[in-house]
């Protein structure tokens, strides 16, 4: 399975009831796709998966799925803390039509890599679905080795590994050394420029959700061979990126969607909103964007 393009990790709408909001979930996949979107991942992090009970998991991935059109690749977020969760959520994730799924190691308690390695071979045995793994130290503690990349890497269905550590050395190493073998995918937003040198060919993208024209401009922009404007599109987008990685990611996610004129409501507690403060430094970095 070749993973390629802009594929938004999708924030998940809530209404004023607090209630997932299909309606507002509809536009924004619409004005997603007029972006030029090739695929779609529900029920990530950015997608509030842990804030959400597994029917409403569910009702997420059977609303994306609907959605979706043949040629639009689909990868469901299965994520919890223990492998028989991952495991059910994967196996209700397959019969719901997703193929693939992307799976960070379970949170909180920081296995090791022999623990790892059990753990996604039991997935993989579990259900017959692709992974593409998600390295992020920085929300899950610890980061996916070499050692356990290695151990996985001639899977036939570990396909790829978003890599969010923020080090283009990890991207560097992680594209040369399992070269035709793992798919790089890019997760580090403000280096993703970088990534696509590197060989990604792909961005599972939080930020295409209040980005996407220039996201998914830049990825053609890049693919067609104009290396000059790729640079300078990327740092127009930089800005607005770093500050998206200082802190309340899907708070600035949320708010970017409703600068773009699609409302997605607040986050579920314990996320806060974010303050006048902050809306103002992302609303300012956000103006070249909103130009696009």
């Amino acid at each position: 399975m070749k993973l390629q393009g802009v594929m938004p990790a999708l924030v998940t709408p809530f209404g004023e009831d607090n209630k997932i909001d299909f309606k507002a979930f509809e536009t924004h996949l619409t004005n997603l796709r007029a972006a030029g979107v090739s695929g779609w991942v529900p029920c990530g992090s950015s997608g509030e998966y842990n804030l959400m009970s597994d029917a409403e998991r569910d009702e997420v991935l059977k609303f994306v799925k609907d959605f979706s059109s043949e040629d639009e690749i689909l990868i469901a977020g299965t994520n919890a803390p223990h492998t028989a969760g991952v495991i059910e959520n994967t196996r209700r994730a397959k019969e719901i039509g997703f193929d693939t799924v992307l799976l960070a190691p379970p949170f909180y308690t920081k296995p090791t890599d022999a623990e790892l390695v059990s753990h996604f071979k039991a997935v993989l045995e579990a259900v017959d679905v692709n992974i593409v793994l998600y390295s992020y130290p920085d929300k899950d503690g610890i980061e996916i080795s070499y050692d356990l990349l290695d151990a996985l890497a001639d899977h036939p269905r570990v396909i790829g590994i978003k890599e969010s550590s923020g080090s283009l050395q990890r991207a560097i190493g992680i594209a040369t050394r399992y070269k035709n073998r793992i798919q790089l995918v890019s997760g580090s937003d403000d280096i993703a420029l970088d990534f696509m040198f590197w060989g990604a060919d792909s961005w599972i993208c939080g930020p295409a959700n209040c980005m996407g024209k220039a996201v998914c401009d830049l990825d053609r922009t890049y693919r067609a061979g104009d290396l000059g404007r790729a640079k300078e599109q990327m740092a127009t987008l930089y800005n607005a990126m770093n500050i998206l990685e200082s802190g309340k990611f899907v708070q600035k996610l949320k708010y970017g969607c409703e600068l773009q004129g699609t409302s997605v409501g607040e986050c579920r507690l314990p996320l806060g909103p974010l303050s006048d403060e902050e809306k103002v430094a992302f609303r300012t970095a956000m103006e070249p964007i909103l130009n696009w």
